[in-house]
């Protein structure tokens, strides 16, 4: 599946749609494949400072629990209850239902250094094969 070509992505494998000073935040389709079945998510509350390269929630699946990285510096402005409640969702929709926080930017320049939908591609398919 090729990754949607409005967003930025990371290597750990999030997703960042900038909408306006706030950028939405959610892990890619390459990651949910890779977990497997959700079965439980953990993510910071409103008000809560995120900062690029660290871990800000966690998802845990039947295979693993992994951490979940900020890709960039802000605070969180909403999480989506609807997929901590439910986090099938990221299986179902994790780019358009399962979006995880929205976070006002700090500084929007880091979005510079994430990777384009066909770079995320190409890393993504040397990492799973």
């Amino acid at each position: 599946m090729a990754s949607p070509k409005d967003l930025k992505y990371t290597r750990t494998h999030e997703w960042v749609r900038l909408d306006g000073e706030t950028a939405v935040l959610g892990i890619t389709d390459n990651a949910q494949n890779e977990l497997g079945d959700i079965t439980y998510l953990e993510l910071p509350e409103p008000g809560d400072s995120v900062s690029s390269g660290e871990p800000f929630g966690v998802v845990e699946s039947v295979k693993a629990a992994s951490d979940v990285y900020s890709p960039i510096d802000g605070e969180v402005v909403e999480r989506n209850d609807e997929a901590v409640d439910a986090p099938e969702l990221i299986n179902q929709s994790p780019y358009e239902k399962a979006w995880l926080v929205k976070v006002k930017v700090s500084d929007p320049t880091q979005l510079d250094a994430l990777l384009s939908n066909d770079d995320y591609d190409q890393f993504a398919g040397e990492q799973i094969g």
